[in-house]
């Protein structure tokens, strides 16, 4: 099992020269990020200072079951996966996160902590906020507890679906289900992720990820080779796929507009 290193020992985690005054820098914005991108101007720039720009590499534990949540991660780029382990180390996935939303919720929802895991499926950016400044940005009334609280009922829609998922439909099924929603997730039409990655994201053997990407590419839905995954007939790939992914991606898309909607309005 993968296990979380402190951030500042990370080998990618860098920081530029006063980076404090200016988020914004090398290519990524944290406006990349759906909800920050969603903010009125006043509170975007009043948090702007503490945003700290984070690279997820590929397979690193942001946050391991029982971690106490110090900081909320808002995805510029990258996707992150959540998911259980139990004792004798069988998993089980909850939830896939993008630049639509954040990680660490149980830093404002009270808990402080949950019993699952958050590993990064694909390689991207994030702008991370120290949890104890939510008190203050709560007390400021802004839209940030509003837009994150939207969030948090897609994520527990998802949870949800996830839970039926896996429990009733097929390896096959529930991969094509996890690339469409990586595939969602990316700004391209190729993905990197390694198959032991999706076997412990799925909760299945790794062989067992091989044989369902096998006929997938058979029937030449996607390309896989050497880490990557290129999909081919997304068409087809969807009519393959449970009906899991499109109930998730209802909710999503039916946040959208909110998210819009309360940067029009501010």
């Amino acid at each position: 099992m993968l296990q979380a290193r402190p951030l500042q020992s990370h080998p990618e985690f860098r920081f530029a020269p006063g980076y404090r005054a200016r988020a914004e820098f090398a290519g990524h914005t944290p406006r990349q990020n759906h909800l920050l991108a969603a903010l009125p101007a006043d509170d975007y720039e009043r948090l702007l200072p503490e945003l700290e720009r984070v690279p997820l590499t590929l397979g690193w534990t942001i946050y391991g079951a029982g971690d106490r949540e110090r900081h909320l991660y808002f995805l510029a780029t990258g996707i992150v996966s959540q998911f259980y382990v139990t004792q004798d180390g069988a998993s089980a996935e909850i939830a896939l996160t993008g630049s639509e939303g954040v990680i660490g919720i149980a830093s404002f929802l009270g808990g402080g902590s949950t019993s699952s895991q958050a590993v990064v499926l694909s390689t991207g950016c994030a702008y991370r906020l120290p949890a104890n400044l939510l008190v203050d940005e709560f007390e400021q009334d802004g839209q940030l507890l509003q837009l994150l609280l939207r969030y948090v009922h897609a994520l527990i829609a998802q949870t949800g679906q996830n839970a039926v998922c896996n429990r009733h439909h097929s390896l096959e099924q529930r991969l094509c289900r996890c690339i469409l929603s990586c595939l969602d997730r990316s700004p391209s039409n190729e993905l990197t992720m390694t198959h032991e990655l999706i076997a412990r994201t799925l909760g299945v053997r790794r062989e067992g990820v091989t044989e369902a990407a096998g006929r997938l590419q058979q029937a030449g839905l996607i390309r896989y080779s050497r880490g990557r995954i290129a999909v081919l007939d997304r068409p087809r790939l969807e009519a393959q796929a449970c009906e899991c992914y499109a109930v998730v991606k209802r909710e999503y898309d039916r946040l959208r507009p909110k998210l819009r909607h309360a940067a029009v309005a501010c």
